[in-house]
C-alpha cells in the first residue's frame, strides 16, 4: 500500500530528546537588513525591466560607452528589430530609472544611471562576502 509508513524505518530511530537551541544562537541576523517594502517594489521594477534580452543587451551596450551617450541611431544596427520597437524597450528601461535620455534634434540620446546599476548590484551582493573572480 503507497501511503504507508514502513515501521523498518523507525527501528533505529533514537528517542532521546534533542537540546533546544536558542534562535540567538543558530540564527545570523542578516534578516534584520532586509529591503522595506518600497525599495524592494522599486527595485523589482528595474529586474523586470532587466529580464527581456533585447533590453539587457541595450542596457549593455550604453553601459559600454563610458558614461558617454548614446544615440539611438548607433543602438539600433546592433539588432534585428525596427526603431519603433528599439526606442520602446529604451522607455522601458527609461521608466525604471536606468536610463536617462536627451533630444537633440531629431534623435534621443541615452545614457547609463550609475547610481542605479549600483543599486541594482549591492541587492544581489551577500552581505560579508567578497567577490572571487570567476
Amino acid at each position: 500500500m503507497v501511503g504507508w509508513i514502513d515501521i523498518c524505518q523507525y527501528r533505529n530511530v533514537s528517542k532521546q530528546e534533542l537540546p533546544a537551541i536558542a534562535l540567538a544562537d543558530c540564527c545570523s541576523t542578516a534578516l534584520s537588513e532586509s529591503l522595506d517594502a518600497d525599495t524592494a517594489i522599486t527595485l523589482a521594477g528595474a529586474f523586470k525591466a532587466l529580464g527581456d534580452p533585447v533590453r539587457l543587451r541595450l542596457l549593455s551596450l550604453i553601459a559600454a560607452g563610458g558614461g558617454d551617450d548614446v544615440c539611438v541611431c548607433e543602438l539600433t544596427p546592433a539588432f534585428d528589430l525596427s526603431q519603433p520597437t528599439i526606442s520602446h524597450h529604451l522607455k522601458v528601461l527609461r521608466e525604471a530609472g536606468l536610463l536617462t535620455s536627451e533630444r537633440r534634434g531629431t534623435w534621443v540620446y541615452y545614457r547609463v544611471i550609475p547610481a542605479a546599476l549600483q543599486r541594482l548590484s549591492d541587492v544581489l551582493a551577500p552581505t560579508g562576502l567578497t567577490a572571487t573572480p570567476a
